[in-house]
């Protein structure tokens, strides 16, 4: 099947946050939703689903497990094995749930800013101290782990490392030396890693995205690896995700840290997740060709056609994360694009240390909305000239 990712599909009449956020002249680049179709294997399970009638409280499908799984093999070359899967309503649910059930208060959880907001929040909900190793841009704007920082930020408190890779929002896909360095300083401390790779699926040509559990059994044995269907098939909104976690007593650890409070997964996100991971391929192949045409149109537009600005192509992700900082624009540049080009794109700043002055943009659009934002934005920086 040959898929139409031009066509814009009019998300204003339903009850998208995307495009129901913003007054109605506003185009919607900021939260991470893509503007595509979901594929067509998974609106036609739900159709089926829905024609049956009765919505009562879900097993998982048949399959669903197997399909997870397969995928993992297929996709990432990753052997795991039914019994590891815990499905959740979300990353961010994995997330908190992973703190609060292994951490305890008053001890450490690491992070690598600027990264995904709910990354922030999360040693708070746990009572737990939030430690940053901020990650290093260097003078091309092209990001690395600052080891230094790194080991730093450890200490005999810290407990917990959470990853984000593919890294939201500079757009890095790790790679595997870096994974095992990261590991290694892991084991060394005896940390559990918590590993947020919801956009694992979502890389470009000449990238591999490699789960940081496979490096080895030592490190599976530590490791919450959360990913989910939401972000590569485009259905968010469902809220099914799956952490695997290898290790029989860190998943009962896992487990039992729900305290009543997550129980049971959307029934039509179950049905959507074993349609997506079963026949979703052709789709997600096709999307990430397209993305990858707009990644590539978006940096050099932003390189050529924004005076100040600076991108450096994401490696994975649908996210562009542009320095702003030289644009002579102030230090909010997301407000500055809202008020005077009616685009709404995420202030740097919202993703901690490191992203001041920064913005970042969602190019999971047609290309033809892509290319009406960025041409309401240069024609905004030419008017404060």
């Amino acid at each position: 099947m040959i898929y139409n990712f031009d066509e814009l599909p009019d998300r204003r009449s339903t009850e998208s946050a995307k495009w129901r956020h913003f007054d109605e002249d506003v185009l919607p680049m900021w939260v991470a939703d893509m503007d595509f179709r979901s594929p067509e294997p998974v609106i036609r399970a739900l159709q089926e689903r829905v024609g049956h009638g009765v919505f009562g409280y879900p097993l998982e499908p048949d399959g669903l497990r197997e399909a997870v799984v397969d995928w993992l093999s297929r996709r990432h070359n990753w052997q795991v094995s039914t019994d590891a899967l815990v499905f959740t309503p979300g990353v961010v649910t994995g997330l908190n749930l992973a703190a609060q059930s292994l951490v305890h208060a008053g001890e450490g959880i690491l992070i690598q800013p600027p990264v995904y907001m709910p990354f922030l929040g999360v040693p708070r909900h746990a009572g737990a101290t939030r430690q940053d190793a901020i990650l290093a841009c260097a003078a091309d704007g092209c990001y690395s782990i600052d080891w230094d920082a790194f080991e730093r930020a450890i200490t005999p408190q810290t407990r917990m490392f959470i990853l984000c890779n593919p890294h939201n929002p500079v757009g890095r896909v790790f790679t595997r030396l870096e994974l095992e360095r990261m590991a290694e300083a892991c084991l060394r401390h005896d940390l559990i890693i918590c590993s947020d790779e919801i956009h694992s699926d979502l890389v470009f040509t000449g990238q591999k995205h490699i789960p940081i559990a496979s490096l080895s059994p030592e490190i599976a044995r530590r490791t919450i690896t959360l990913l989910a269907p939401s972000k590569t098939f485009n259905i968010a909104g469902l809220s099914c995700s799956v952490a695997v976690i290898p290790d029989p007593e860190l998943r009962k650890r896992y487990q039992r840290g729900d305290r009543g409070l997550v129980h049971g997964i959307n029934l039509l996100g179950l049905v959507a997740a074993r349609a997506a991971y079963q026949e979703g391929a052709e789709w997600l192949d096709q999307a990430l060709a397209y993305l990858e045409g707009n990644r590539n149109w978006l940096e050099g537009f932003v390189n050529r056609e924004l005076p100040g600005a600076r991108m450096i192509r994401p490696e994975g992700t649908y996210l562009a994360w542009i320095d702003c900082r030289q644009m002579g624009i102030g230090s909010q540049p997301a407000e500055f694009f809202l008020q005077k080009a009616r685009v709404a794109v995420t202030e740097g700043s919202a993703f901690g240390p490191g992203g001041e002055g920064f913005i970042r943009l969602n190019f999971g659009c047609p290309r033809s909305m892509l290319m009406e934002a960025l041409e309401r934005m240069r024609a905004a920086l030419k008017s404060q000239m």
